[in-house]
């Protein structure tokens, strides 16, 4: 297949496109470099890339809408994972109109280039933070999710809300990914556990949030790739079985999926900064702090669509992927 990938620069996006690689797709590769956080971990990424046959690397912006039209009509991908977005929770009270250029009017861009190329399978990023202010877990794709606490969570649900329409009016179809914290080799600077290494390697201070309290189900990011390319291979189908008297937020009539991709074991912050400092070999200096805004006190996901459609659940331990993680930055950054 010829595979559109956006945000190939990033974290996820980089290591979808290596899968796809390996397994013998072409990938089409769009990103626009932008400077959120270090830019020469991005052209790091890319540049392992770039020296693989098969790829190719495309520099533009989600919200040109000219530019994406163009792209589209040039390469006729096959299937498209869009991954770009503005990311971050707590960026998005400082910088809310990021969110709506890259995530909304980016969107728009993509859904309107797969309507007009008839791209047979469109792979979305969404985002565990749609649950917003839901208490009840683990977390399912069939719960009500309009609450949400940030910007970046709101622009995520609207995409799952416009994938729908174009599902609904073109019958195409949509897939979206619910990620739970993502963590793993070339991860990004402004997470946690990047944040958390990198200042107990120098000495510095870490900012521990709700006092460490606060629940991840941090999900390596293997597991998370896999998640990504098995539902790609499984196109979204209507559910026969959907009902408007009592409406399914998981499926749709149309074409139209939602799935969590989470390791299904939350993990308190205060266990996961031990699991660092033991693969470090040295403790944090801990600067507690109450809940950010923006931010909820626990994640915890419900992957059984996830295993019954296409037979997958995240398993990759906290204890592993971190070593996985701390053995990549020592060697990147030569520490």
């Amino acid at each position: 297949m010829k595979v559109l990938v956006t945000g190939t620069a990033g974290f996820i996006g980089s290591n979808v496109a290596h899968y796809l690689l390996n397994r013998g797709d072409e990938v089409v590769g769009l990103d626009n470099l932008n400077d959120y956080y270090d830019v020469n971990l991005k052209k790091a990424r890319l540049q392992r890339l770039t020296a693989r046959e098969g790829f190719t690397d495309v520099r533009l912006h989600l919200e040109d809408r000219d530019g994406v039209a163009r792209l589209f009509q040039e390469q006729q991908p096959d299937k498209v994972v869009h991954l770009a977005a503005q990311a971050g929770v707590r960026y998005s009270l400082v910088n809310p109109n990021a969110y709506i250029d890259s995530n909304i009017s980016g969107t728009t861009n993509m859904l309107e280039g797969c309507r007009h190329s008839e791209v047979g399978h469109l792979v979305y990023a969404s985002s565990s933070s749609v649950y917003g202010a839901n208490t009840n877990m683990p977390f399912s794709v069939h719960d009500n999710v309009d609450h949400p606490v940030s910007l970046y969570a709101a622009t995520k649900k609207a995409n799952e809300l416009m994938a729908h329409t174009y599902s609904h009016l073109y019958q195409l179809p949509t897939t979206g990914l619910r990620f739970f914290t993502v963590y793993g080799p070339w991860g990004r600077p402004d997470m946690a556990l990047f944040m958390f290494t990198r200042n107990i390697l120098e000495g510095k201070p870490i900012d521990v949030f709700n006092y460490g309290k606060c629940k991840r189900d941090f999900t390596y990011i293997d597991d998370i790739v896999e998640g990504v390319i098995r539902t790609l291979d499984n196109t979204a189908t209507p559910n026969p079985d959907w009902s408007s008297d009592t409406p399914d937020t998981g499926t749709s009539y149309a074409p139209f999926r939602i799935y969590n991709i989470g390791n299904n074991n939350p993990v308190e912050l205060l266990h996961f900064i031990e699991v660092i400092e033991e693969c470090v070999g040295k403790k944090a200096i801990k600067n507690m702090l109450p809940l950010q805004p923006g931010d909820v006190p626990a994640t915890y996901a419900n992957v059984d669509d996830l295993m019954n459609d296409v037979g997958f659940k995240p398993a990759t331990s906290i204890e592993d992927g971190i070593a996985n993680f701390v053995a990549w930055y020592r060697d990147y950054y030569k520490t």
